[in-house]
């Protein structure tokens, strides 16, 4: 709009004498003046205001020059130990199916083939919100992803409260499985890529101190939810609720220290006194696939059923942890050893997740599935016959439990860097978040296999303990589906490569040097 006429000077007014003509001739050549002069002060404010970037942006997350990588890990940490509350769930599962009985199930309370289905669908979203968001994390930097992931997991204990307080099962699906599983799905994919080219002499390791974290989750949301649901617990409350509304506000808190202590490389970092090997290995590129061309090769799909079949055989025990070892060992194991059990298994899933995927830097990323899907198989089989109607020895369960719990999460620490190796470090954290679809379906199969195999066989007269036998078996013929797929896996062909990969142009700033 004109100035002069914006402030009602667009009509001269009636002057009777030359001299009012030439007064009002100046009034409006000193508006226009000052108008003109004002434009480009405000538009170059303006200019400024967009220019400057949010403290969540990527460019607030550059590492300045001298910045020790070694202080990156504890930020990937942070989020992960968070996130992996979700395999401590399964305290929660026989509280959620007394609500209203308290102390033991009513006809009005849920089932547990009801209640699992919270954990699934949280896998479920965690796998698609990676795949989803894979590509965006790519540009956004890892520090909005964490702060995006930390919102959603906490909102998600919020609303999963309310459905508590309402004894609505259709809020926790909202609230934990939809929007928590968002948060994990970003969370977990968050700091990979970043620690990947912070520790390009060992992404193996570099991947593994960030997903141990997630495997660890429940060592500590175990005993903190069972300790936190006895001191909510009275005779008309199982303490669910606020226990949710609890560890909701202490895990953003926790996850906001990773959220504003995680830095980036400049671009042209280059790690001191390291240099690539220059000898060729088979199954490690030097060249990037683009993550939509990395999704469409045979070799992204053999990854896809490798981590599937892997998690799925995991999952089956986790899921049901606590009430596997009671069932197993009636009369032996109580709720407070179970949940010790249920610790047990994620301080090994946690250990299994950094020394598998460290080991791996060594023997190979295919060679560690192998052991993997071999030895797994074998000891599936001989679980179910440790029981207290077979050699009921508590050790032997439990230490072959724990095994297959370490590959479980060496299989999950492991993939990024055999991901890297094939496809190049360019998308991994995009290609990286499309194979946890792989989860997905794993989040859904294994504890369907489990639950309803196992509800099957007890309507048609099986014992509690001798429900989970077949079930088990299935896994170890999982993991042989799996084997078969890890050792097909060949080299990406050439006509997939990039050609060059595009700098950030954001971010072309001196090389830094690193130690």
């Amino acid at each position: 709009m004109n100035p002069v006429t914006s402030i009602g000077l667009s009509t001269a007014p009636t002057c009777p004498s030359a001299c009012g003509r030439r007064v009002w001739e100046r009034l409006k050549g000193f508006v226009s003046l000052a108008s003109r002069l004002s434009t480009p002060r405000l538009a170059s404010q303006e200019q400024v205001r967009k220019a400057e970037p949010s403290l969540l942006d990527r460019e607030r997350s550059i590492a300045p020059s001298g910045y020790s990588r070694w202080l990156v890990p504890p930020a990937a940490l942070a989020i992960h130990l968070c996130i992996g509350q979700v395999y401590s769930f399964s305290v929660f599962k026989i509280p959620l199916t007394q609500l209203l009985g308290v102390n033991k199930s009513l006809p009005g309370d849920w089932k547990q083939t009801q209640v699992a289905w919270i954990f699934s669908l949280a896998i479920v979203m965690l796998g698609l919100s990676a795949a989803v968001f894979g590509r965006w994390l790519e540009k956004a930097g890892p520090r909005k992803a964490m702060f995006a992931a930390a919102v959603c997991f906490a909102l998600g204990f919020y609303v999963s409260y309310f459905g508590v307080a309402t004894h609505q099962l259709w809020l926790i699906y909202l609230g934990y499985g939809f929007i928590g599983g968002t948060g994990l799905g970003l969370g977990y994919i968050s700091p990979v890529s970043t620690l990947i080219k912070w520790f390009p002499d060992r992404p193996g390791l570099a991947t593994g101190m960030a997903i141990m974290g997630f495997g660890g989750g429940a060592m500590i949301g175990s005993p903190l939810g069972i300790q936190l649901m006895a001191h909510f617990h009275s005779a008309q409350d199982t303490g669910v609720g606020k226990t949710f509304l609890v560890m909701g506000t202490m895990y953003f808190l926790l996850m906001m220290f990773g959220v504003f202590t995680i830095r980036v490389p400049r671009d042209g970092w280059k790690l001191e006194n390291w240099t690539p090997s220059e000898k060729p290995q088979a199954l490690i590129t030097t060249h990037n696939v683009d993550v939509d061309t990395a999704f469409g090769t045979k070799q992204f799909w053999l990854l896809w059923i490798v981590l599937c079949t892997n998690v799925t055989a995991g999952i089956g025990i986790l899921e049901q942890a606590s009430p596997m070892i009671q069932e197993l060992f009636k009369g032996t194991i109580g709720p407070l050893a179970a949940g010790g059990f249920v610790g047990l298994l994620s301080l090994f899933n946690m250990a299994g997740r950094f020394l598998w995927s460290s080991a791996s830097d060594y023997l190979g990323r295919k060679q560690t599935y192998f052991v993997f899907f071999v030895l797994g198989a074998v000891l599936y089989l001989v679980l179910p016959r440790t029981g207290g109607d077979h050699l009921n020895s508590v050790i032997l369960f439990v230490s072959i439990a724990v095994i297959l719990i370490s590959m479980y999460g060496g299989g999950f620490a492991t993939m990024p860097a055999y991901l890297g190796d094939l496809f190049g470090t360019y998308h991994v954290s995009a290609i990286h978040g499309r194979i946890l679809t792989a989860w997905s379906v794993a989040g859904v199969l294994g504890p369907v296999l489990v639950n309803y195999m196992r509800d099957y066989q007890i309507e048609h007269g099986v014992d509690h303990a001798g429900a989970y036998q077949t079930t088990l078996f299935v896994m170890s013929g999982l993991l042989v589906v799996g084997c078969i797929a890890n050792l097909m896996v060949r080299p990406v062909p050439q006509k997939y490569w990039l050609p060059s990969v595009p700098e950030h142009s954001d971010y072309n700033l001196e090389p830094q040097r690193s130690h």
